[in-house]
């Protein structure tokens, strides 16, 4: 059995690794830590990959911290973050809206259109560990980064406005959750629904291996 970290405050990445992966014994805390703002004028695959990798480097520095105060003790920790790509620029990224009217922004343009979204997980190992990149005291982490196309239905006004609403568009990438208010109005057309959930699925594949 596994300790595994889930640095993250996303239900739905718990959710999914708490009803598919048996082999973990699974705790959650976000970390203390202000993200990158995703910006216009970058690939959205290299923004989310170096956005997931300041958060592994977060990750790990709290994670001394804590081992010391707590004696809080994991055997990896696991990070990730979200991106979806506007439908009109490849390199206008839609992170997670700040309020009603950038949500609103958003929903509109994804309506009736598809588009690609990117997720960027860390599996984070102790030191001793083996991954590829170097981290604070000896912590290391691999990264993988994948992406999914989602096509959306065309949205009346009053869905739109349900959909706002509902409150679902906060923390979200693109302002919609797909496993739950936006389900009936988005669907994964390529790609494996788990990176639009926000996990790559390479890093789960190697984590049910672990």
């Amino acid at each position: 059995m596994l300790h595994v970290l889930l640095a993250s405050a996303s239900e739905r990445r718990k959710e999914w690794l708490e009803k598919h992966m048996q082999n973990l014994e699974l705790t959650t805390r976000p970390l203390h830590f202000e993200e990158p703002k995703p910006k216009w004028g970058e690939p959205v695959e290299e923004q989310v990959e170096y956005t997931c990798l300041a958060k592994a480097h977060a990750a790990a520095e709290e994670m001394e911290i804590s081992r010391l105060s707590e004696k809080a003790d994991f055997d990896i920790i696991l990070v990730a973050d979200t991106i979806v790509t506007d439908p009109d620029d490849p390199l206008m990224p839609l992170g997670k809206p700040i309020d009603e009217q950038h949500a609103l922004a958003m929903l509109l343009r994804l309506s009736g259109n598809r588009h690609r979204v990117w997720s960027s997980t860390a599996i984070i190992y102790p030191p001793g560990g083996t991954g590829k990149y170097k981290l604070h005291r000896g912590w290391t982490t691999n990264i993988w980064t994948e992406s999914a196309i989602v096509e959306f239905n065309e949205l009346e006004e009053e869905r739109i406005m349900q959909l706002i609403s509902s409150n679902s568009w906060q923390g979200k990438a693109g302002a919609y959750d797909i496993a739950g208010a936006a389900a009936s109005d988005a669907r994964v057309i390529e790609g494996d629904e788990l990176a639009v959930l926000g996990l790559a699925p390479s890093a789960i594949k190697t984590l049910q291996s672990l």
